[in-house]
């Protein structure tokens, strides 16, 4: 099987090079590389010709028009029968095309999708980040694993998309603002068949610091209301989860100017939260400082969607 993979940059040179040195060392080598520079400023086509000898490459620069259209600009000149997609922000590992390959060797799937996790080479912050993202006690963790709820729906970090899913859906209709969510519904709806791929995850570095962090979910969170104008039955209550912490942990901190003995007997449940997460992300990574990060993280995971969301839906009723 012949594999096209996806990559729109912008402006990220140095991720792109760490991206490409993975994808030379997978152990399945049938597949071509398509990197589209979405109208950057710091190009990343100096870092491309290091692996013009290395791997089958090509090297796009377009205009800018963000991640959605960017990536519908490689589907059309792709030559795969499948389409993978990467975030620039991933690094690969090595078995990666093998596990896909024998997976759709063995299983009629049209578009397929993989979790993320932490490279060891990460930093701290990093890895409270993808702790946060990936928790089962977050709603991060909503994902990524066979439990998951509900059919899944691949996540454009790491997708593949057959070639017929392209040709007979268009690929992307917005560009950003949800655009991945927007294209799976689209894509379960136009009756094709997706799956989880448990064991072909990357390694996302998504955010380096928590500010990052935080204004990415506050986008995120902005997103699923987006969705919802296409989409109105696509808000689910698992979507709400966040957007009733964030108020709940507002009443919480504005509780001791009113009622300070409500304040105190909140605390219990307050502490209990904070020294679950804190224990099992002490264990996960091995390391009682990612831990303490980690509680931060879990906490800017769900605050800052749930502030995207409520943002997003208040703008969306005086529409």
């Amino acid at each position: 099987m012949f594999f096209s993979v996806i990559i729109p940059v912008y402006n990220r040179p140095q991720e792109v090079d760490e991206l490409l040195e993975s994808l030379n060392r997978q152990s399945y080598k049938n597949f071509e590389t398509l990197i589209i520079e979405d109208g950057s400023e710091k190009r990343c086509k100096n870092i491309v010709e290091k692996y013009t000898d290395q791997l089958d490459i090509q090297y796009y620069y377009k205009e800018n028009s963000g991640q959605g259209f960017s990536r519908n600009y490689g589907f059309t000149r792709a030559g795969g029968d499948y389409f993978i997609v990467f975030d620039s922000d991933c690094i690969i590992p090595p078995h990666y095309f093998e596990t896909v390959n024998q997976y759709l060797e063995e299983h009629s799937v049209d578009a397929f999708g993989g979790p993320d996790r932490a490279h060891q080479a990460f930093t701290p912050t990093q890895k409270a980040i993808s702790y946060a993202m990936t928790s089962p006690l977050t709603t991060g963790g909503i994902r990524g694993n066979k439990r998951h709820a509900g059919t899944f729906h691949p996540r454009s970090f790491n997708m593949g998309i057959s070639r017929q899913v392209f040709e007979e859906t268009g690929g992307y209709r917005i560009t950003r603002m949800g655009e991945d969510i927007e294209f799976s519904i689209r894509i379960i709806n136009s009756g094709f068949k997706t799956a989880l791929i448990e064991d072909a995850f990357v390694y996302h570095k998504r955010r380096t610091s928590l500010k990052q962090f935080y204004n990415q979910l506050h986008f995120f969170g902005r997103a699923r209301i987006n969705i919802s104008r296409f989409y109105p039955s696509e808000i689910k209550i698992v979507h709400l989860l966040p957007a009733l912490f964030t108020i709940g942990f507002f009443v919480f901190i504005t509780l001791p100017l009113w009622n300070l003995s409500l304040f105190k007997l909140f605390l219990y449940p307050f502490f209990f939260t904070c020294a679950l997460l804190f224990t099992h992300a002490t264990y996960k990574n091995k390391s009682i400082s990612i831990g303490a990060l980690s509680v931060l993280a879990s906490f800017i995971q769900l605050t800052a969607y749930g502030h995207g969301f409520l943002q997003e839906w208040w703008a969306k009723l005086k529409e």
